[in-house]
């Protein structure tokens, strides 16, 4: 009985198309895995590095500042502070405390992430946050404001009154709220410093390398399974 190969246009068609579709999806996610190693990486060594000062002159680049360890000198703008709403810590609603604190000798100020506090039984009863205004040092980390799974239309607008609470920050809308400027980005206050609430800050929230490299062998095998089954199918015997 004779073994011959016989290919048909629709599935040879078909398989040309997934093939290196499937390849493709392989090699990204090989990328992303090597994108996530140097990720890692670089955040380890910023979270070992030495502090940083951070002056109102201090160039804005997230790719570098972001999870440095940084002091900065001044005070805190005790009557206007920010709740950010819905934030959730072992299964309870609260908020975190954002209060600016204003750099020695400018009118710049950095929004300090203060810690989580829950809510009050009676929603429409706002937290105590009160803090002392004198001049201090502050030590905490560099990072990016919380972000949020839905956008809603008016979260960023703070509500009347102090403290005032938003659903989402935007650097620009509550600088034009205080009438100073203030850094695109937070600090994080460090646990060991005082005026702070349930601090319990993430390394990073982002998939790991190992992950990606499971989905890379998990794309590539589906290849190998067309393939053989491709083969399979186009031989014919008569």
């Amino acid at each position: 009985m004779a073994v011959q190969m016989k290919l048909k246009l629709l599935p040879t068609l078909a398989y040309s198309c997934v093939l290196p579709l499937l390849i493709a999806l392989g090699i990204w996610q090989l990328n992303r895995a090597d994108e996530k190693q140097l990720f890692f990486k670089m955040q380890e060594q910023r979270v070992q590095s030495d502090v940083i000062v951070l002056a109102p002159d201090t160039q804005v680049d997230m790719e570098v500042l972001k999870y440095n360890k940084v002091s900065v000198a001044g005070h805190y703008d005790t009557g206007h502070q920010f709740l950010l709403d819905n934030q959730i810590n072992n299964g309870r609603a609260g908020y975190f405390v954002l209060t600016p604190f204003i750099l020695e000798g400018s009118a710049k100020a950095v929004l300090v992430n203060r810690g989580w506090i829950p809510l009050n039984k009676n929603r429409a009863l706002l937290p105590d946050v009160n803090v002392i205004d004198t001049q201090t040092n502050i030590l905490g980390r560099i990072n990016s404001f919380p972000g949020v799974g839905i956008k809603l239309p008016g979260a960023e607008t703070p509500m009347a009154g102090w403290p005032s609470v938003i659903g989402l920050v935007n650097s620009a809308v509550l600088a034009k709220t205080l009438g100073y400027s203030i850094f695109p980005f937070q600090i994080e206050l460090a646990e060991n410093q005082p005026n702070g609430y349930k601090r319990d800050w993430q390394v990073t929230t982002v998939m790991r390398p190992e992950q990606h490299t499971a989905y890379a062998v998990q794309w590539f095998a589906l290849a190998l399974v067309l393939t053989i089954l491709f083969i399979r199918y186009s031989y014919k015997r008569d």
